[in-house]
């Protein structure tokens, strides 16, 4: 039994499988599961963990360190206190408010400390700068009361106290600023679309395969709400290390994947979950690459999702990435949309799951190598009969003369006229793939 086991798991080794990493295939393709060593899985259990540029939610992890120049933060406050955190901003939120508060209660306390009104308060005939005033806790409640226009009707200014008014237009002033200020940051953090960005998916892995004759490199992506994201676009980098041809060594170099740029793919209309594609061509960083050396590389594919929300109208932007280990060579992704009654139905449970598939081992530029070589290969290939293995006994029997095969030379012969037509038509197909390969 353990024999089996070793035997079965030598077995899966071979083809670049585990067990564990079976899929579920749509119902189309249970039964019609073909095991070939074309297949493969890239990863490797003895490869070291990549650090990541781009978490798979989105955050970029890149740290800012001896910055010296912090005053640049203070020039642009406003964006500062937005990207500050939750906490933080509570935090300062309530502090500016106190602090303006305390200022403004502190000089009226000193413009009645000042004028003696704190002495002559309960005398008659005195008038005072602010009636009622006879401490600082009062001054402090005589502050709040100005700034936030509350007017409790206990406390008031009067008119033979000139300090007094251009302080009160003073605080409204500045009252009036600290207001929109820290109520915008606040508003605009609350507002933000990141949380948007939550409910939009990508697929855990990305695959390689096949389509039309190309090799393509796809992934998924969906909306979970009714809401959706208006003129949605997607974008994809590659972050690889490189060395110039002058020997200079690049980290973390971005380069442009094209997913439909020039085609106008790019523009999604994101109502159900959409299969990414970017054809490996000769100006696809991809194009020489096979899967022994895609084993090899080290590189992380950040795909950029952006887009109006459709409820606030604000831009929202969505990110992910994916390491070598996690693209699937010989995969394509399960069918997750089914027709209901009156509806379209997307199973989101099938939503990271894919099926094998054949594919070559070959790089992009191979397979299109031999595509341009033998064009008229695939449509021959099905029209032409598997081979046979004869046998002495059926030889002889072809020797033999047959009454039937001899009716059907006949039959043949009548309809040479056709037949001739047909081979004539292939044979002008090939006539011109044969002059190109001529010399002038």
């Amino acid at each position: 039994m353990a024999g089996d086991s070793r035997v079965l798991m030598d077995h899966n080794m071979e083809i670049g499988v585990t067990p564990a990493q079976v899929k579920k295939l749509p119902k189309h393709l249970r039964e019609a599961q073909i095991s070939t060593e074309r297949t493969h899985l890239i990863s490797d259990p003895a490869k070291k963990p990549r650090q990541r540029y781009v978490q798979k939610d989105g955050k970029c992890n890149v740290h800012h360190g001896n910055v010296q120049e912090t005053y640049r933060y203070l020039s642009d406050l406003f964006t500062t206190l937005v990207d500050l955190r939750w906490r933080l901003s509570l935090f300062i939120f309530t502090l500016v408010y106190v602090v303006n508060w305390l200022f403004f209660g502190f000089l009226w306390w000193l413009i009645a400390l000042i004028r003696g009104d704190l002495v002559h308060a309960d005398e008659e005939g005195w008038t005072p700068c602010v009636e009622n005033l006879n401490s600082f806790v009062s001054a402090f409640l005589f502050s709040i009361e100005t700034e936030t226009t509350i007017g409790y009707g206990y406390r008031v200014i009067t008119e033979k106290c000139p300090e007094g008014i251009i302080l009160l237009l003073v605080q409204a002033i500045l009252g009036s600023i600290v207001n929109a200020m820290m109520v915008g940051c606040m508003f605009v953090k609350i507002s933000q679309p990141k949380n948007r960005a939550e409910t939009l998916m990508f697929s855990h892995n990305a695959v390689i395969s096949v389509r039309d004759n190309k090799m393509c490199l796809m992934f998924r992506v969906g909306d979970l709400r009714n809401s959706h994201i208006v003129e949605a676009s997607i974008r994809a980098k590659l972050i690889r290390s490189q060395q110039t041809k002058e020997g200079e060594f690049i980290p973390l170099n971005q380069t442009d994947i094209n997913i439909g740029f020039d085609t106008g793919d790019d523009r999604l209309f994101l109502v159900s979950p959409l299969i990414i594609s970017h054809e490996i061509n000769e100006k696809s960083p991809f194009w020489e690459m096979t899967l022994a050396q895609m084993e090899k590389e080290e590189f992380e594919i950040v795909v950029i999702l952006e887009g109006m929300v459709e409820a606030t109208g604000m831009t929202c932007q969505a990110r992910s990435s994916y390491l070598d280990t996690e693209v699937l060579w010989g995969y394509r992704f399960t069918p997750v949309l089914s027709l209901e009654k009156g509806f379209y139905e997307v199973d989101y449970n099938n939503f990271h799951d894919v099926y094998e598939t054949n594919t070559p081992t070959c790089s992009a530029k191979e397979l299109a190598a031999k595509l341009r070589e033998g064009p008229l290969l695939p449509q021959l290939s099905l029209l032409s009969p598997e081979p046979k293995m004869h046998t002495f006994d059926t030889l002889n029997r072809m020797s033999k003369p047959d009454p039937l095969s001899r009716d059907e030379d006949k039959e043949e012969r009548d309809s040479g006229g056709d037949r001739g037509e047909t081979n004539g038509s292939a044979a002008a197909l090939e006539e011109p793939a044969l002059a190109d390969g001529l010399p002038d």
